[in-house]
């Protein structure tokens, strides 16, 4: 009951929030409000919480809302650029890389913390990987939180105001609402979900449910539509959740690291927009696919953006997804590699 004031306080704010942006029309208005709005708060020094649970369920909410877009066309055609997705992760640890090299000069943090907390992954996955090799994991989080932060703000509403739009690579769900069906589609992503951590898959509610609703998709099995109320709610409770991350303290006894990761989250920016220029003009697709591809930002944000700006959902959730797989697989082989060709660092 302690605990219950604190979590319908971040509720409110972060729905406050969502509600402001939606009015004013921003992109991706209740994931920017609700973070925006929580992180304001902590950072003034309120003792909010997020729900417990509320990210877990948010993800299984927008990993269900994006296999649904997984047709068996669409599964066909976005297999052809499996190269590209590929090509996209190993990219990402190298702006990764380099924005570490810019972190620990700046900061003077160790070459751990800076290195493990500037790689596009998962901040719990980074933060686990990087203690191993004496990363400070409070820091490391701080990192991971302020990228997203950065990533989830700019990158829609830069695109917004480039004048991207919804384009053919666009399908919209056809599937229409039932009430049961629907039912039936959450309680399999609920398990799926649940299967997927007890099988240690990172970001098993995320990953699990968008499996499971594609499997179901590319099979001809239509259960239900998801209502954007319910995408709505998700990304509110995906924003609390990263808004809680940050702590007025940790701006007063780290404000040398806080400051240094600004230009070294640009930097991860303009490399990601690079390479999505790249991506966009080597296979054709369309730029605005390319550059939500590219995002150093998590899948379910990224892929969530794609959704609201219609934006080819299936092609940047799919590059994500192998971008997520590279980086979380080839961060530690690379890092011990920089360890022995460049001791001094």
């Amino acid at each position: 009951m302690r605990k219950a004031v604190p979590i319908a306080g971040g509720l409110a704010v972060c729905a406050i929030g969502g509600a402001v942006c939606a009015w004013l029309r921003v992109p991706l208005p209740w994931m920017i409000g609700s973070m925006m709005a929580m992180a304001v708060v902590q950072m003034a020094g309120a003792q909010f919480e997020p729900l417990p649970g509320g990210r877990d369920a948010g993800m299984a909410v927008i990993g269900v809302t994006l296999g649904l877009y997984f047709t068996a066309p669409v599964v066909h055609e976005v297999s052809t650029y499996w190269p590209w997705f590929v090509a996209l992760g190993l990219a990402a640890i190298g702006f990764g890389t380099l924005s570490a090299l810019l972190l620990a000069r700046l900061s003077g943090a160790d070459r751990a913390t800076a290195y493990f907390g500037s790689m596009p992954g998962g901040a719990s996955e980074m933060a686990v990987m990087g203690e191993k090799y004496g990363a400070a994991p409070d820091r490391v989080a701080f990192a991971h939180s302020m990228r997203m932060l950065l990533v989830v703000t700019v990158f829609p509403v830069g695109i917004t105001l480039a004048g991207f739009s919804a384009t053919e690579e666009y399908k919209p769900v056809v599937a229409t609402f039932d009430a049961g069906g629907l039912a039936i589609l959450l309680g399999i992503a609920a398990l799926a979900g649940w299967v997927a951590r007890r099988l240690r898959v990172p970001t098993a509610y995320m990953m699990g449910p968008l499996v499971a609703a594609m499997a179901l998709t590319v099979s001809g099995v239509t259960l239900s539509s998801v209502p954007v109320a319910f995408t709505n709610a998700a990304q509110v409770l995906l924003g609390c959740a990263l808004g809680a991350r940050f702590d007025r303290s940790f701006l007063v006894t780290a404000p040398r690291f806080v400051m240094a990761l600004v230009p070294s989250v640009t930097l991860t920016l303009a490399l990601a927009a690079l390479v999505g220029w790249g991506i966009a003009l080597g296979s054709g697709v369309y730029l605005g696919s390319g550059l939500l591809a590219a995002a150093p930002g998590g899948i379910a944000e990224m892929s969530i953006t794609a959704k609201v700006l219609r934006i080819g959902v299936a092609f940047v959730t799919a590059a994500h997804v192998v971008r997520y797989v590279i980086v979380v697989l080839f961060t530690v082989p690379v890092y011990r590699l920089l360890l022995r060709k460049t001791p001094e660092w």
